[in-house]
Parts: structure tokens; sequence; C-alpha cells
């Protein structure tokens, strides 16, 4: 039965300079550097002695985010493109600012996206699944993934089985720094049992 904990990264540069994130390299602010020793010293707590593999995006906020954690609980992270957040195409590298003033599209279902150069939602679905069902098909039982807020509210619909037109309905957001826990019950459902939990980053 599989287990997992998905991290959405801690604070980000971009979140306290105005500039958009995408596929933008930001670092950790300070206070996300801090933010992660302490979902790394509560996870500790946690886990214990339970195996457990880590991924994490290649985007240098979330494997940043996963390296610090990582040292933590003694785990090094597999990077990947995969986990990446969505591309906000020649948004990338602008401020959030120039972003609302230049949209093209105001997005109303998965398939719309903001820049014609960028991702839609169902396109990150799309880069997702198979990742996933690698991750489900494997021997690990015990998962930890860190990624980004798009991406992770993406993956978590995909866990409950949600089909991708469902999107257009709902959005399972979090926050910088969420925790959330899923597992598999005796019959063999999918249960998410905490979203995007702030109390990790609490001092």
């Amino acid at each position: 039965m599989k287990k997992i904990i998905t991290i959405q990264h801690t604070q980000s540069i971009h979140h306290t300079n105005g500039m958009v994130g995408s596929w933008t390299d930001w670092d950790l602010s300070a206070l996300g550097m801090e933010q992660a020793v302490r979902i790394g010293k509560r996870l500790k707590e946690e886990i214990k002695e339970d195996k457990y593999v880590m991924y994490a995006s290649d985007l240098l906020r979330a494997k940043h985010t996963a390296e610090i954690i990582g040292k933590q609980i003694n785990i090094q992270p597999i990077i990947t493109e995969e986990l990446r957040e969505r591309n906000l195409g020649k948004a990338v590298g602008k401020s959030v600012a120039w972003l609302r003033e230049n949209m093209e599209c105001l997005e109303k279902t998965i398939e719309d996206k903001m820049f014609s150069d960028g991702e839609s939602r169902k396109e990150v679905w799309e880069r997702l699944l198979p990742f996933y069902r690698k991750i489900m098909e494997s021997e690990d039982e015990n998962l930890i993934i860190v990624s980004h807020g798009d991406t992770l509210s993406i993956f978590h619909a995909i866990w409950l089985g949600l089909n991708m037109d469902q999107l257009n309905f709902c959005n399972l957001h979090g926050a910088a720094g969420g925790v959330s826990k899923m597992h598999q019950d005796n019959q063999g459902r999918h249960v998410l049992s905490r979203l995007s939990d702030m109390s990790y980053i609490k001092t």
C-alpha cells in the first residue's frame, strides 16, 4: 500500500520580489531555507525508521527545499523535470504585474493558456501522468514528492481519481511550505488525509 507525502517548496525569492515563478530558477529566501529545515525536523520525528524515496522538481526552489529536507532525514532526492511548475511561456522572467497587464487569455477551462507559448493545466496533467503511473507501479511503498503549487494541485487530483475535466470545477489549492499526506487504506482506496498542512513550517 502506497504512502505519499507531498511538499510544496518553501518561500522563494520570487514570493518577495513580485516576479513570476513558473520556470524561472529563483532560489529559496532565507526564511524559505529555515522553513525547509523545520519541515525536515518534523518529518524526521514522524517517519522514524520507515524507508522513503524522495522525488523533486529540478527547478532550484523545489530542488533546494528537497535537499535541505533530505539532509534532515538522510535521503538523497531524485531530481526530475516532470515535477516542474507550469510553464507560463513569455511571462517567465517577467513580473507578476507584467503578467496581469499582458495576459493573452483569461483561463476558464483546463485547456486555456494565459500565454500561447506556455502550458495549459491539461498539458501539466499529461506531463505528470506518466510519472504518477511510474511511482504507483514501482515497489517503493513510501514516497516524498517536492514540487510546486499548481503541479501538486493536479497531482492530488490524479491521486483522488478525478477526471481531468473535473478540474474545471474544483482546485486542490496549496501554499508554500504546505505538507500533504496520502495513503491507500485496507480496501485500496486512495485517501487524502492532510492537504497543505502549514504547521510544519511554524516555529
